[in-house]
């Protein structure tokens, strides 16, 4: 968001602030401030005349600067009403040289998910991508999809859904798929040029338009989207900006650790037991040959962990 309406914005959910008051504050003039207020009322920010001034009277459920307004981090944000794919769209602004963008969108008509699988896209859902520049190995990428997992699951939680992760990347509730992420990488072997993450949640989701898995509304009731978004987002950049944090946080909230496993490997098929993870994401699995390391594949649960 435009940094001089972010400011007016904090200082009207504070309480009602005169026009001259946001001017002399802002050394802007009174003219300015105006044209801020009506650009926000144009994004759909209720903000009414009172006696004392303006006042912010209602946010907008979804948008670009409704998840700007709530976001901690600096990122950016890019809102379309409806877009092919974002991670489509995230590796332009990739390539153009974007850095700490999230681009989003009410709607997407091609999206994909791992091994270029379709990805359903209902209305409600959130759909959203991050731009990203970390200065690690290439071989460090895999840790910031598991990073996305766990800012995914906690922002659940925080909805009171008990979700928790299947490795690698699948957010789940009662082993129903709520959340994928889909990370694409352009690099070197001792670099990351950018990361490109995303995330594909079913939020506001009608149970009637899953084809499979659950929603959090289908959970715990319909959430405030700006929100559920910009905690992930959030949750995200404090786990990245500490990369020894990712995988602890990531191994608290698994699923798959103690599960018996079947995994699909572009080469083979492995079955065990499920025992930790390693980073920057490999699941070590636990065969009737030893320990196995498991860098890529499908995983699936074979029974109910004890």
């Amino acid at each position: 968001m435009q940094e001089t309406r972010a400011l007016i914005l904090d200082r009207l959910a504070a309480g009602p602030v005169s026009g001259p008051t946001l001017a002399a504050d802002l050394d802007i003039s009174r003219a300015a401030v105006w044209n801020h207020v009506e650009t926000l009322r144009d994004d759909g920010f209720e903000i009414r005349d009172t006696d004392d001034g303006y006042t912010l009277a209602g946010v907008p459920e979804f948008g670009g600067a409704a998840t700007a307004f709530e976001l901690d981090s600096e990122f950016a944000v890019e809102f379309h009403d409806e877009l092919a794919s974002t991670n489509a769209t995230a590796r332009e602004r990739a390539n153009e040289g974007a850095e700490d963008v999230v681009v989003v969108a009410e709607t997407q008509t091609g999206g994909r998910g791992r091994l270029d699988r379709e990805w359903s896209s209902p209305d409600g859902g959130i759909y959203a991508s991050l731009v990203v520049r970390p200065d690690v190995p290439s071989a460090h990428a895999p840790v910031y999809t598991l990073a996305a997992a766990v800012a995914v699951a906690d922002a659940a939680r925080e909805t009171g859904v008990e979700a928790d992760i299947k490795w690698p990347n699948d957010v789940q509730v009662d082993g129903k798929k709520l959340a994928g992420i889909l990370t694409e990488m352009e690099g070197e072997a001792d670099r990351v040029s950018w990361l490109v993450v995303g995330v594909g949640a079913n939020a506001n989701v009608d149970a009637a338009d899953l084809p499979c898995g659950t929603s959090i509304e289908t959970e715990t009731g319909p959430i405030t989207r700006r929100a559920f978004l910009a905690s992930i987002v959030d949750r995200f950049a404090d786990l990245t900006d500490d990369v020894g944090s990712i995988v602890p946080a990531w191994r608290e909230r698994a699923s798959t650790l103690g599960q018996q496993v079947r995994v699909e490997t572009p080469r083979e098929t492995i079955e065990g037991e499920a025992i930790d993870i390693e980073f920057p994401g490999t699941l070590l699995v636990e065969t009737d040959d030893g320990v196995r390391r498991v860098t890529a594949g499908d995983c699936e649960h074979l029974r109910p962990r004890e």
